[in-house]
């Protein structure tokens, strides 16, 4: 009954996106593609409640990349790229802001993370150039499969799989899997992998 449920409000969203997914498709054709989607995933993003949880997902699911049908995208987050993924599972707090990624099965990012579109989306080497005329890149930053990302961090790196950055952390380089990282900019300071010497768990 309880799937019932969720498959019926899933249906409810799919439609009551589709207005704003039209919108899109349309400012698109009109105006630059990209801005478009920004301004659309601005709208969609202020959707409170559950229901805004859905209408979200079914937004993503008709515009990004690829987007899971299990994901929770929260209220006030906005994603800049349509080219981002998100994978199974995958939850995203509250006032988040995503770039050009790929969050992979099982990812959790606390509230009020930045996962950014690399850590070169603007140059700066010419001091008589204002920044916005000097360009940049745009790179992929992916987190992989069941890492978490403490509240307010900024990510500018790759994070590999099964892995942990504190709250309020800055991702400046590539972590290694099953690390645990902390500060800004953030180092390892742990593993998740137990050691030998380590209890075992004790079973229920």
């Amino acid at each position: 009954m309880k799937e019932l449920a969720k498959g019926m409000v899933r249906v409810m969203a799919r439609i009551a996106v589709l207005p704003a997914y039209a919108r899109y498709r349309l400012s698109s054709r009109l105006l630059d593609p990209d801005r478009a989607f920004h301004g659309a995933s601005q709208r969609v993003s202020l959707v409170s409640g559950t229901f805004g949880d859905y209408l979200r997902r079914e937004f993503y699911r008709l515009t990004l990349e690829s987007c899971s049908d299990d994901c929770c995208i929260s209220f006030g987050t906005i994603v800049s790229k349509r080219g981002a993924r998100i994978g199974r599972r995958v939850y995203v707090g509250t006032h988040c802001n995503l770039g050009l990624v790929t969050l992979g099965d099982d990812v959790l990012l606390a509230s009020n993370v930045d996962v950014l579109s690399g850590a070169a989306q603007h140059r700066f080497d010419d001091p008589d150039v204002p920044v916005r005329e000097q360009g940049g890149t745009f790179s992929r930053v992916t987190i992989g499969a069941d890492t978490w990302i403490g509240n307010r961090s900024v990510v500018m790196a790759d994070v590999g799989e099964r892995c942990v950055v504190g709250a309020g952390s800055v991702v400046t380089k590539p972590i290694e899997a099953n690390s645990i990282a902390v500060g800004m900019p953030a180092r390892v300071v742990g593993s998740r992998t137990r050691r030998p010497d380590d209890p075992k768990p004790v079973e229920a």
